[in-house]
């Protein structure tokens, strides 16, 4: 795939994120919306980190050519596509308890 197909799959994804994660009524407190709006900018950048992963691993390691300029030993870009795949899993988790509704009554 070239790399403005990469682009537009990033947007759409963002987007779609934003759409559906973003949205707050206006009776919600501040502090609701300042939680809903922390967990979607938490999966904003999961959805950049998982992005980034995929293109170096597409672009990077299995292209014949790869990245223009740049060519990174295969430990190397395994490394950090590892450290952007942790990134992208931790922020995902964090981000989707922030949307869920706090709980009025916990068990402890």
């Amino acid at each position: 795939m070239e790399l403005t197909d990469w682009i537009v799959i990033l947007a759409v994804t963002l987007m779609a994120i934003a759409f559906f994660c973003a949205r707050a009524p206006a009776s919600w407190s501040r502090e609701n919306r300042a939680r809903r709006l922390a967990g979607t900018r938490m999966l904003l950048q999961a959805a950049c980190s998982l992005w980034a992963a995929l293109l170096i691993v597409a672009h990077g390691l299995f292209a014949l050519n790869g990245l223009p300029g740049l060519h990174p030993a295969p430990l190397q870009a395994l490394t950090g596509v590892t450290i952007l795949i942790a990134c992208g899993c931790y922020w995902s988790i964090r981000g989707s308890k922030l949307l869920k509704p706090r709980r009025l009554f916990t068990a402890y």
